[in-house]
């Protein structure tokens, strides 16, 4: 009889007891300190036009040029071209992910971008944005988390999910590349966030290469067509 008596005791005091006994708020200040290494581009004209203000492209480069090795980005899309000397109509600024291992920091991205529009003549209305791969993964989502920085979408075989579509700026330009083959990033990452896009009534472009693979990005930034359009974008 006294067992039973003491078990419903305990029931009874457990349940007088409330959760929010077990519940604490705290605060904690998170700092993040993350150094990022660059190249940044300057048209002829930016020195011999006087104070007229320029856009500028920001690229964002795949995994494989990740880390502390500035050269890397030399080895593929805009970077590549700066250093062949392509005449790029607008400043570009690459920087490079220092963490092999990691996905790309948006936040320090942006961050970095704001520093340089600020202390360099830069069309606030006139950024363009654009990455492959990894770096096209988190293009799309730099469009997501800065809906009005951007005047122009440009994505390479990238990751893109299909929910970002209801968070990006209906009035930015998309363009989209990949490769119909391409076996580390599926073209049907792009097949999906186009076909949405354009349901939602987006002005999306899409070039999907048959027969090529990964490296979908030698064809399409070595599209003259590409900076053409770029450059006649322009936020309202």
């Amino acid at each position: 009889m006294n067992k039973v008596l003491f078990f419903l005791l305990g029931v009874l005091l457990c349940q007088s007891c409330s959760p929010q006994q077990n519940l604490m708020k705290g605060v904690q200040n998170i700092e993040r300190f993350e150094q990022l290494q660059y190249y940044l581009y300057y048209p002829n004209s930016y020195f011999s036009e006087g104070n007229e203000d320029f856009g500028l492209l920001l690229f964002l480069h795949g995994g494989g040029e990740s880390g502390q090795e500035l050269t890397e980005l030399k080895k593929h899309g805009p970077p590549k071209m700066m250093a062949e000397g392509y005449p790029f109509p607008f400043l570009v600024l690459a920087p490079q992910n220092p963490n092999e291992k990691q996905w790309w920091d948006v936040r320090a991205i942006k961050h970095l971008l704001d520093s340089i529009v600020e202390n360099n003549r830069v069309d606030k209305k006139r950024i363009y944005l654009t990455g492959l791969s990894r770096g096209g993964s988190a293009a799309w989502e730099m469009a997501v988390q800065y809906p009005d920085k951007f005047a122009a979408l440009a994505v390479v075989c990238g990751m893109a999910p299909v929910p970002y579509a209801h968070w990006l700026d209906k009035e930015m330009p998309v363009w989209v590349f990949h490769g119909a083959d391409d076996e580390v990033i599926p073209v049907g990452e792009s097949d999906a966030m186009v076909s949405k896009l354009k349901e939602m009534g987006f002005a999306v472009k899409y070039d999907r290469y048959e027969g090529v693979g990964h490296n979908s990005w030698t064809k399409a930034y070595a599209t003259d067509e590409l900076y053409d359009w770029m450059a006649k974008q322009k936020k309202k």
